[in-house]
């Protein structure tokens, strides 16, 4: 029988029992497992367990907190908590979240932030002082992972394999009012959402853009992060910088609501970053009312729900001064999408589209004719910023998962982090993460205080460079976490299925806005061309 002493915490009606109590329920038919102070009844749930009933029945009646942290994140026993946990074991203490723990005492603990895992979050998370960050920035990054953890982290996995994200959790970001902040500023009157936590607009600067960004990546998923922002960020740039007012007022507000859709269609099958010589056109009717679009565009990252396709063609001569933008709309007839099953970023839509004579108004032309070419060239800048910021969040989720995984696991008798081949993988990660994390700061300090033209001349480069710096460090990292995490790495669910999801997603950072390859060459072509040697 229970104790009479009741647990505080959890009401009356969840009583305190005893280690030889709790042992007694250790049949099919009446199963309990300990797990840190609670007792869970998990009779029922035996035949809902991934693993089978066989591991369920096996501990029944036992302490199983090793075993279980062994197998499992922090937020498989939040998930099952309130359903299966019937009360508390008499003596024993709850487990101090290590958010807590970790902090040295005499320290102002309003500068440690998350849970305090070494080198898991950035450095100014964990005590480092930092010129970048002020209040602010301290009250958005709570705001956005309670938002993350409660909306997105327990739903990226079936996002991701149902290959799309349901439209209502778009109106929720909205609504959170981050949504809107993912298309850098400064934002059109079109635009009713002021940013998050009462900061007001004109102090909305890239850090607050790159902490919503790295907040997201906590779900280990690029095919969510992608598919939140991923053709909102760069679709609709252009429109409200070149647009007219008449764009303006058709697109803008819907897409930042989150009500309607919008992608950039830029990148063609046969060529990716020769966007100089496109081939897709559009042709003015005799009246000159209309453009006749023709051609193919590919991989184009939120193209299968797009409402709207910020869309490069090729109005003049071949060359960069006859590609024009045009916003060409779903429901004109002749668009086409279909969805393409790509190695990763699977809840991104990924999109096939073809345009068979679309009678698209000149109205949807954005900016001038001809000179469209320009607005793409302004956009490439803060899309590879993004891509940095991806891929050193990821890399550094890695670290966060390998490092708890390899505290718990035990293997030949100790812990994997007492194995010195498993400390120099982490170590060799940690090198590249925070080097990378380094630049990729000074970078977005410079290009937020730069005029936007100084920007595009002197950054152009730097940027290139740290997008490989950032992709490789990416693939270093997915690639330790999962010989770290072994089979449990390489299965798309449980305990590694952040790590396998990542692994998947790592040639989308590799590849699009701009190779490896590409953006080596470029880097040291614009530094040959600053320089006069």
């Amino acid at each position: 029988m229970a104790s009479n002493q009741n647990d505080p915490s959890m009401g009356t009606s969840r009583p305190v029992y005893t280690v030889e109590e709790v042992a007694k329920h250790n049949q099919p038919g009446d199963a309990w497992i300990i797990i840190d102070d609670g007792v869970y009844d998990v009779t029922k749930f035996a035949k809902l367990h991934p693993g089978g009933a066989g591991p369920i029945h096996r501990f029944a009646g036992q302490d199983v907190t090793e075993q279980f942290y062994m197998l499992h994140s922090d937020g498989v026993l939040a998930k099952y908590h309130d359903k299966l946990c019937v009360g508390k074991v008499k003596g024993k203490s709850p487990r101090v979240p290590r958010s807590k723990s970790a902090i040295p005492k005499g320290v102002n603990p309003d500068l440690f932030f998350g849970d305090q895992i070494p080198y898991g979050d950035p450095n100014w998370y964990q005590g480092w002082m930092s010129p970048y960050y002020k209040k602010s920035h301290r009250e958005l990054r709570a705001y956005i992972r309670k938002f993350v953890e409660k909306e997105v982290i327990p739903y990226a996995g079936s996002w991701d394999e149902a290959y799309k994200i349901p439209k209502d959790v778009y109106a929720k970001a909205a609504q959170a009012q981050w949504l809107a902040a993912m298309v850098p500023p400064p934002w059109p009157a079109e635009c009713t959402y002021d940013p998050p936590c009462g900061i007001k607009r004109e102090e909305f600067d890239a850090f607050h853009s790159l902490i919503i960004q790295e907040e997201l990546c906590r779900a280990g998923s690029a095919g969510v992060l992608w598919g939140f922002i991923g053709g909102l960020a760069i679709g609709l740039p252009p429109i409200i910088h070149e647009g007219s007012d008449y764009l303006k007022k058709k697109v803008v507000a819907d897409c930042l609501n989150g009500t309607k859709f919008i992608c950039l269609a830029v990148t063609e099958p046969w060529g990716g970053s020769d966007v100089a010589h496109l081939k897709t056109t559009a042709k003015l009717t005799e009246d000159g009312k209309y453009y006749i679009v023709n051609g193919e565009k590919k991989w184009i990252t939120n193209g299968i729900f797009a409402d709207y396709f910020t869309t490069a063609v090729r109005t003049g001569d071949d060359g960069p001064f006859g590609v024009s933008l045009l916003l060409i709309e779903r429901n004109m007839p002749g668009v086409e999408t279909k969805h393409m099953k790509c190695q990763g970023v699977w809840a991104s839509g990924t999109t096939y589209v073809t345009f068979t004579d679309v009678k698209v108004p000149v109205e949807n032309l954005i900016g001038d004719e001809n000179l469209g070419f320009k607005a793409i060239m302004h956009n490439f800048n803060p899309e590879r910023i993004g891509s940095i910021i991806g891929a050193v969040s990821f890399a550094r989720l890695c670290i966060e998962e390998s490092f708890k995984y390899a505290v718990r696991r035990k293997t030949f008798g100790k812990r994997l982090i007492d194995h010195a081949v498993i400390r120099a993988k982490i170590a060799e990660m940690i090198r590249m993460v925070e080097s990378t994390h380094a630049q990729l700061e000074l970078i977005i300090y410079q290009a937020h205080t730069m005029d936007p033209m100084q920007s595009m001349r002197v950054l152009g480069g730097p940027i290139a460079l740290c997008k490989v710096q950032a992709s490789k460090t990416l693939e270093f990292c997915a690639r330790e976490a999962v010989q770290i995490f072994g089979g449990n790495g390489y299965t798309r669910s449980g305990l590694g299925a952040k790590i396998e999801r990542i692994y998947r997603d790592v040639r989308a950072y590799a590849i699009p806005a701009g190779s490896e390859e590409i953006m080596q060459d470029l880097g040291i072509k614009m530094a040959v061309r600053r320089s006069k040697l």
